[in-house]
């Protein structure tokens, strides 16, 4: 067991993570530095780089609360996003790019930060995300579930959310395509 956060950290980790979230929503993510991030904190570098050794980590902890609340859903949710009542793989599917989309509507900001490029298929939210659908690619007996789970999860990516938003694609155009996506896929 990891030993107890020193009250001082903890005060310092919660000025970080509501310092970066206000840089992350009013500022283009990738123009925030290291160096805002502390100054916006009212903490010396030493104390953010302790934590954080580089922006993309002071991001992936703030995606983490957001990200572990849809896992908790999926796992022990009401369907058709959570197992209960049985849904069929496209309707659970269908439930979880709802979800994405609310995600990414609310967080993009931080996902640009995080979860972008090759960065974005080693986080462990990818790797359970990758997971489930692979899972209900397998109940729907799609041909090769490995391979489709990521195909599936491709039009997730936060770069490619961000430039339909910024086309002035809506969020609910956005919605209905993986919906259409969803069924055609793995069909009911």
């Amino acid at each position: 067991m990891p030993p107890a956060e020193r009250a001082d950290a903890a005060r310092n980790r919660l000025k970080v993570l509501r310092a970066a979230e206000q840089l992350f929503t009013t500022r283009d993510p990738s123009t925030v530095t290291m160096e805002d991030i502390a100054r916006a904190a009212g903490v010396g570098r030493g104390t953010l780089y302790r934590r954080y050794p580089d922006r993309a980590s002071i991001a992936r902890a703030l995606l983490d609360a957001h990200e572990h609340e849809i896992q908790e859903r999926l796992l022990r949710g009401e369907g058709p996003l959570g197992p209960e009542p049985a849904a069929t793989p496209a309707e659970r599917l269908s439930a979880f790019y709802s979800a994405m989309v609310h995600l990414l509507e609310r967080h993009s900001h931080l996902l640009l930060g995080a979860e972008t490029g090759p960065a974005r298929l080693a986080t462990g939210a990818y790797g359970f995300w990758r997971a489930h659908v692979r899972m209900l690619a397998a109940a729907a007996r799609a041909e090769d579930p490995d391979l489709l789970a990521d195909q599936l999860l491709a039009p997730l990516a936060p770069e490619l959310y961000r430039h339909h938003r910024d086309r002035g694609v809506s969020p609910e155009r956005v919605e209905a395509g993986l919906h259409l996506l969803a069924h055609r896929m793995l069909g009911d």
